[in-house]
């Protein structure tokens, strides 16, 4: 029988868990080309041998995305299927045009059929949008099963961007662990807070094995979530971010969209610094999306080590990368606490900025006056190095979870903007995770 030809559309995350799930041992299937959006420098490289398995023994290629109508029509390609996440319902149908008019299949495939299930009670944290707050939720989340009693495994979603061959299983349980798998900017900024509270963070590759290696050492799993993606285990509880500075994204993004409507609990999630009239629509949105769902408010107030250098101050504001970028936000903890605070200015780094993060303000023109801090690997690390260095401020104000001061040397005097997650009222975590804990104890 033929196989049929298949395109893998992604971002170094969802679409290699896809493929070892439903295509790695397929015998009437053949991946020709994953494809790269979203994450730099994962283009030109291959899904390696010894993951892809015996049907690919050369691996598979990494192409752009840019290049799948040219793809389709010479690999004659039959179905392309969509595996990352955090875009517009529009972005996705059109790359579904492109697949059609071509004369391809386009596939959306079935949470039941990528979710594994585990021994362990699963809670997942997702969102909406990438940069709800699920970072500090997760760990507030974490916090309470520690205090229970109970072992805890924090699974993040994937962010192999280096070596994929020596990435399958990752196991990080102090900072030290952090620098010998070379993590980059990114890894290390959902890592960190972690490590840093005393819990054993996993992640990778083949997510079978993580698994079955969390499952082993804990009696609980957390699923981070990771942009706005589902989660690649069976959760037990599903609870999902919403945030009302983007109020209307619940029902544009894909797959926030479907996390919403799958959620146990829905958080509208930066209650303390959205406007009241869009904490009340993103409330009555999620209502009618989803009226099952246990809808609770949660605030992310910030703490500041050193607020006394930001009033009257020229402050260079540094914030989450992907959280300014694909996520779409113009701002975020960094820029509204300078603002509280009283600088006197946020200095623009636009006009600073080195290398590969000159393409990121020109492909991201909503970014203002803060820094996006990228560092998908060494090179773009000493950009982003270089571009805070040059600025002329009196301070800069770095509001994200990793400290860059380990990364490098930052020559002005830095103040670190650090968030955490608390509801508002009841029910609390501890009445969320309840069932959880109990199920847990046997």
């Amino acid at each position: 029988m033929t196989r049929r030809r298949v395109v893998i559309l992604g971002a170094a995350g969802r679409d290699f868990h896809d493929f070892n799930r439903l295509f790695r041992g397929d015998p009437f299937s053949e991946v020709v080309a994953f494809t790269a959006a979203q994450i730099p420098n994962i283009a030109g490289r291959r899904y390696p041998r010894e993951l892809s398995g015996p049907l690919y023994p050369d691996g598979i290629p990494i192409l752009p995305e840019s290049e799948l109508d040219q793809l389709i029509e010479r690999e004659g390609v039959d179905d392309v299927v969509f595996a990352y996440s955090d875009v517009t319902h529009e972005q996705v149908m059109h790359l579904a045009s492109r697949a059609l008019a071509r004369g391809a299949g386009f596939r959306l495939l079935a949470p039941r059929e990528t979710m594994l299930r585990s021994s362990r009670p699963v809670v997942s944290v997702c969102a909406v949008r990438t940069g709800c707050g699920k970072s500090p939720a997760s760990l507030a989340i974490a916090a309470v099963f520690a205090a229970a009693g109970l072992r805890v495994a924090v699974v993040r979603h994937p962010m192999p961007y280096g070596d994929l061959a020596r990435q399958v299983v990752q196991r990080f349980a102090r900072l030290e662990d952090l620098d010998a798998a070379d993590c980059t900017v990114e890894e290390r900024e959902e890592y960190e807070p972690h490590l840093r509270a005393g819990h054993v963070v996993f992640a990778g590759v083949d997510y079978e094995r993580i698994l079955r290696q969390a499952e082993a050492e804990a009696d609980v799993v957390v699923w981070d979530g990771g942009n706005n993606d589902l989660p690649f285990f069976q959760p037990d509880l599903e609870i999902v971010l919403a945030d009302p500075h983007r109020r209307g994204h619940e029902r544009s993004y894909f797959p926030g969209e479907v996390n919403l409507l799958r959620a146990d609990v829905v958080v509208l999630s930066k209650v303390d610094t959205a406007r009241v009239e869009d904490v009340a629509a993103l409330r009555a949105s999620v209502a009618a999306a989803n009226p099952r769902a246990i809808m609770v408010e949660a605030d992310m107030p910030v703490s500041v080590d050193r607020p006394e250098l930001i009033e009257g101050a020229r402050v260079l504001v540094v914030e989450d990368g992907p959280t300014l970028t694909h996520g779409g936000m113009a701002y975020g903890a960094g820029v509204l606490t300078a603002q509280r605070l009283g600088a006197a200015e946020l200095v623009d780094p636009r006009p600073l900025a080195a290398g590969s993060l000159q393409r990121v303000f020109a492909e991201h023109p909503h970014i203002g006056r803060l820094l996006p801090a990228m560092g998908y690997g060494e090179e773009q690390l000493s950009e982003l190095a270089e571009t805070i260095n040059r600025a002329d401020c009196d301070a800069v104000l770095v509001a994200t979870p990793v400290d860059l001061r380990r990364l490098f040397r930052i020559r002005q005097p830095v103040v670190r903007a650090s968030y955490s997650f608390q509801l508002r009222g009841e029910p609390t975590l501890e009445m969320l995770l309840a069932p959880i804990i109990r199920q847990a104890r046997g």
